[in-house]
């Protein structure tokens, strides 16, 4: 199979990129620096004391007192301060929060033909609920989805901004397949994701982030191991000498056992692991091709603790290490979506995340010397995005900050 561009592009699509958003912008961001960015969602709720109007607006709406226009107005403002939060934070590529997404899933399904939308289920072990797409036709691409989402929110910033789009492994997996098998599901949504990661690039978005969270899942199985490679070389087609980084994001569990023929397949340009709750995507990524980025997911995105500097520098400089990939081939995230948090919480974690990209990224020096507590990592509890000394390290930790008196 292969890319057929669609008439739509041909019309609608812009003469040229506006300059801030061109491949040269990208090549820098993801070539020459140390980089930190967001894995997907962002909390919608406000800084304390503000107040909360996407809520009252969501009110407003279901009152018809709004329109659907003014509904999106409201969430174009959030966007707006959330993209220049990510930005006073030191981040980039930066994104629209997934402000205008409902769940991970629904928001793509209602843009295919081919589904209904049903029930509420668990995203995974989250506190994020998802309505179950069921497949009444094979999913057909009809038109862009995400793309003018993209658009808006590349508008209010010079920086780099990146689209994510679930994969179509995870969304033929935890869709209900009805009447269609799960095999014909995913491979007919890998080729309508094709589409829309196409209009993305012809738009100019210089990096599409693809959620595989279903990758999890897999383990040993061979079908499912072979399904996934599939699914991901269809909807890659197209793609790997055009310009546009795609990146593969692998969040909410050890993705390992898959293994690294599977994961490593297709020829994405980077690759997201969460190594907070898949503290063993490690061995995938000291196995990831050398010439290949690795954005480490190290920042708990599901704990209100602030994470250590010192931890995500380590973390970063690991996964340089390997296979010869180097500081220019390595970032810096969140283990997931920062939604579950509260705003203030996340602010401040994207604020670590920011400095820590920005102190791995240089050379030894004494700014970096204040700026670092060497004591702050232990490499048994570092992979694991926390620091836990050992009992001995904890207990001569504990003599040196005892009082000159009681150490007479």
């Amino acid at each position: 199979m292969r890319y057929h561009r669609p008439r739509y592009l041909e019309d609608d699509a812009p003469a040229s990129m506006p300059p801030a958003l061109s491949r040269r912008t990208i090549r820098t961001t993801l070539g020459a620096l140390m980089f930190a960015t967001l894995v997907g969602a962002y909390p919608r709720t406000p800084l304390p004391g503000h107040p909360f109007r996407l809520r009252a607006a969501y009110g407003q709406l279901e009152r018809g007192e709004i329109d659907a226009a003014g509904f999106r107005s409201v969430q174009d403002d959030l966007i707006r301060e959330l993209v220049a939060e990510q930005e006073a934070a030191g981040l980039e590529p930066l994104t629209d929060g997934g402000i205008r997404a409902e769940d991970p899933l629904t928001y793509v399904a209602r843009g295919l033909e081919g589904f209904e939308i049903s029930g509420l289920l668990r995203y995974f072990d989250t506190n994020t609920y998802f309505r179950q797409p069921r497949a009444i036709a094979e999913p057909r691409w009809t038109r862009p989805i995400t793309v003018e989402d993209w658009r808006f929110a590349a508008s209010t910033t010079k920086k780099a901004v990146k689209q994510n789009v679930i994969g179509p492994y995870t969304l033929g997996r935890l869709s209900d397949a009805g009447e269609i098998a799960q095999q014909r599901l995913t491979l007919a949504l890998a080729e309508a994701l094709n589409h829309e990661l196409h209009a993305l690039a012809a738009a100019g978005c210089p990096l599409i982030q693809v959620d595989e969270d279903g990758a999890t899942l897999i383990g040993e199985d061979r079908e499912q191991r072979a399904l996934f490679r599939e699914a991901q070389r269809i909807l890659l087609d197209g793609f790997g000498s055009n310009g546009t980084h795609v990146s593969l994001a692998i969040t909410m569990g050890n993705a390992d056992k898959a293994g690294e023929d599977t994961i490593f397949d297709a020829p994405y340009a980077s690759y997201l692991f969460d190594l907070i709750a898949g503290p063993d995507n490690w061995r995938l990524i000291a196995r990831a091709p050398g010439e290949r980025g690795i954005i480490c997911g190290v920042v708990d995105a599901r704990n209100t603790a602030l994470d250590t500097k010192e931890v995500l520098i380590w973390a970063a400089h690991y996964a340089a290490s390997t296979g010869g990939r180097g500081l220019a081939r390595v970032g810096l995230s969140p283990s997931a979506s920062l939604e579950y948090l509260p705003r203030d919480r996340a602010l401040a974690k994207i604020k670590v995340l920011g400095e820590a990209a920005r102190l791995a990224a240089m050379a030894p020096s004494e700014e970096l010397a204040q700026a670092l507590d060497p004591r702050a990592v232990d490499i048994r509890s570092a992979a694991f995005g926390r620091y836990a000394p050992t009992a001995r390290k904890a207990a001569e930790e504990a003599q040196a900050a005892q009082p000159a008196e009681e150490l007479a």
